[in-house]
């Protein structure tokens, strides 16, 4: 069961890694915020958005979904979408809040907001969504009983742990301004490559 465990957490580690729209958008809050407990509820948002992706492509619930025709299709356009109005959205936002400081810049994100935000980069990013399918489904399928439940747990850790770690890592920095606002472009740029490589994997 520990290997099962540590499996599924480096699994979900080298996933995560990458500086993708939620990471980016996570980490950005956490630097726009004045106070990290300003930041928890994207940091949370994000992990139980990962948790129930999570749970869903190890009950291979995703898996059946994705084999009906032109469901694909749907996810990648409409990603594309939301990643290129998320970041104009965010390269705005930036750009405001460049001149403000931070307890202003904050009240631009206001609970409601972070929170629909959070989940936005998190649910409606077909590039997650499909990488949960394509490897952490079916390396769960490996596994039989508890030992998938510890696998399923391991990847679930990593996850919570590394959304806090991020949230905290930018609220260390967000006091200096022009990191702050360099981290919120930095968050809109991720999001506009990321429309990018899903317009790629469609003509691939």
């Amino acid at each position: 069961m520990l290997a099962a465990f540590l499996h599924g957490y480096v699994m979900a580690l080298g996933l995560i890694l990458p500086l993708g729209p939620q990471n980016a958008f996570v980490l950005a809050q956490g630097a726009t915020q004045p106070r990290l407990i300003r930041a928890m509820p994207v940091a949370l948002v994000a992990s139980i958005a990962d948790t129930a992706l999570i749970l869903i492509a190890v009950l291979g619930v995703s898996v059946m979904i994705l084999t009906i025709p032109g469901v694909r299709l749907v996810l990648v356009v409409a990603g594309v979408i939301f990643l290129l109005v998320m970041g104009t959205i965010t390269w705005r936002s930036a750009s405001q809040e460049q001149g403000e400081d931070q307890a202003e810049a904050a009240a631009r994100w206001p609970l409601q907001r972070q929170v629909i935000f959070a989940l936005s980069v998190s649910l409606l990013n077909p590039h997650a969504i499909l990488d949960t399918v394509g490897l952490i489904g079916p390396t769960a399928i490996l596994y039989q009983g508890d030992a998938r439940v510890a696998f399923t747990l391991g990847v679930i850790l990593n996850s919570w742990l590394w959304f806090l770690a991020l949230a905290l890592v930018g609220r260390l920095v967000g006091s200096v301004k022009q990191v702050r606002a360099w981290l919120s472009r930095a968050s809109a740029v991720v999001m506009w490559l990321g429309a990018v490589y899903l317009i790629l994997s469609l003509i691939r």
